[in-house]
């Protein structure tokens, strides 16, 4: 019986929409799990692990070009399910796509084999299924449109507008580095144009933070 067990019910989207056959056969397999901020949690398309359903946390989902430079795809927080950490589920879809705990992550973890009989045998599960897959394919589509037709000073701005959300605050601590790896490029083109925005005195640098002084700033260059 898995950990949590009232708050999986709640958390899993089509519960409800689930015969009491289908259910106990989920109860049974899920694991609750607890992962560090860092923690590799997929590797690429010939791992496994299962499917993940996040209780508390957050997870990004990236690529690696064969020099080594990363590229943020999307990322999953609350109640989001991911399904590309369970690759073998899909076989005609092969990302080599790594999943990654960007804060510490509780999670809940079906097994590939488990949730794929519940899915065949629910069509409101297998529709749910779709309906992600469709949301991540958008997802990554829409992040190509943006290195293809927008440049990077507005992409940089949109970032930090994202994260400035998501953390709620306009102290961001992460570093170049990190932002060159989200957004799949070099530091040296993240440092030259954050000092550009430091220059127009829209954001702060010092080490590791940056401070969004002006944010309706970086909005506005986003929409010009």
């Amino acid at each position: 019986m898995i950990s949590k067990e009232k708050d999986f019910q709640e958390f899993f989207p089509v519960w409800n929409k689930l015969t009491a056959g289908q259910q106990e056969q989920l109860e049974h397999a899920v694991r609750y799990e607890h992962a560090k901020k860092g923690t590799i949690i997929h590797n690429g398309s010939l791992d496994c692990v299962g499917v993940l359903l996040i209780h508390s946390g957050q997870l990004r989902a990236y690529m690696i070009s064969e020099e080594g430079r990363e590229i943020t795809l999307f990322r999953l927080f609350e109640r989001d399910l991911c399904l590309f950490s369970a690759s073998c589920m899909m076989p005609n879809i092969q990302f080599d796509t790594i999943i990654e705990t960007e804060k510490d992550t509780d999670f809940w973890l079906i097994p590939p084999n488990v949730y794929k009989s519940v899915m065949e045998a629910s069509a409101a599960l297998a529709n749910y299924t779709n309906e992600i897959l469709s949301s991540r394919f958008s997802d990554v589509m829409w992040l190509m449109e943006q290195i293809i037709w927008k440049s990077f000073d507005k992409r940089l701005a949109e970032f930090l507008i994202q994260e400035s959300a998501i953390e709620k605050t306009n102290h961001l601590k992460i570093t170049h580095e990190k932002i060159a790896n989200h957004m799949g490029t070099a530091r040296e083109v993240v440092t030259r144009m954050l000092r550009y925005f430091q220059n127009e005195g829209w954001i702060r640098l010092s080490r590791g933070t940056i401070e969004l002084i002006h944010p309706e700033k970086l909005t506005a260059l986003t929409e010009n």
